[in-house]
């Protein structure tokens, strides 16, 4: 677990694979398997329903926080962080890179 905001690692991913998640506690929930290129595959849960149907994510460049440890949400492995910020009435919208950039790269 991170303790100084600082020491965050937030790397480029690929999602490769995304489903809803009606078994969540939080309405409105997405899983995703996301591509990290040479730091391997990894899973996220983040509430992304709002903007985004689970096909259009498929194949898009996200951010992750990916040393904040991992998390168990209605039995699925949360193992990075989907970075996004608020959009209206403050439902998470995806930071994403403007082109495509290579997996794994990290953010400065």
């Amino acid at each position: 677990m991170v303790e100084n905001p600082f020491d965050v690692e937030i790397r480029v991913g690929n999602v490769l694979e995304a489903d809803a998640f009606p078994e969540a506690e939080k309405s409105k929930m997405t899983k995703l398997w996301i591509d990290l290129g040479e730091y391997g595959e990894v899973q996220s849960a983040a509430q992304l329903d709002h903007h985004y149907e689970p096909a259009e994510l498929e194949g898009r460049q996200v951010l992750c926080a990916t040393t904040l440890g991992s998390v168990r949400i209605a039995g699925f492995k949360s193992e990075v962080l989907t970075v996004c910020v608020p959009g209206e009435e403050e439902y998470p919208v995806l930071v994403e890179p403007e082109s495509d950039v290579p997996l794994g790269g990290l953010l400065f």
